[in-house]
């Protein structure tokens, strides 16, 4: 049983944004005063990618462990009521991602994928944000590889 109403949820729901979240922002600022510049929510890329670097192919996906279900992360917990609608919505999710991240390295864009969980501790921790910018501007930088979950 939910321990709030349905309109009460709703209006909780609906205050959840997909653009513009703050930690969203804290990796714009960051990369910005490292002298990197990127398109914000690029339509013309398949997925519309929260930041794509156009100069070097790169599309970077902001997710948040929740709701598209970061494996072994305390935040990508499941609700206790409506299971059934949760768990298809979860699964969908992670469809579509894994499909959109597929179709983008099909077509020669490389794909990096920055977890909540770690924007969290980068932002807690200053040594931890330094290493971890260090490796998703190496990765933006360099043609090594096509995909990078951080």
């Amino acid at each position: 049983m939910d321990k709030i109403t349905q309109a009460q949820r709703s209006a909780n729901m609906s205050k959840i944004r997909s653009k513009g979240t703050k930690l969203e922002m804290f990796i714009r600022r960051e990369l910005h005063h490292r002298h990197l510049r990127y398109r914000v929510n690029f339509r013309v890329v398949k997925g519309t990618p929260d930041l794509y670097f156009t100069k070097h192919r790169t599309a970077v996906f902001i997710n948040g462990c929740f709701w598209h279900r970061h494996q072994n992360c305390s935040l990508a917990t499941t609700p206790k009521t409506n299971v059934d609608f949760w768990m298809k919505k979860f699964s969908d999710n992670m469809h579509r991602d894994v499909q959109i991240y597929s179709e983008l390295e099909a077509s020669g864009i490389r794909v990096l994928v920055i977890w909540e969980c770690t924007i969290r501790k980068m932002i807690k921790d200053p040594v931890y944000c330094n290493e971890m910018l260090d490796g998703i501007i190496q990765f933006i930088k360099c043609d090594d590889f096509d995909y990078l979950e951080i």
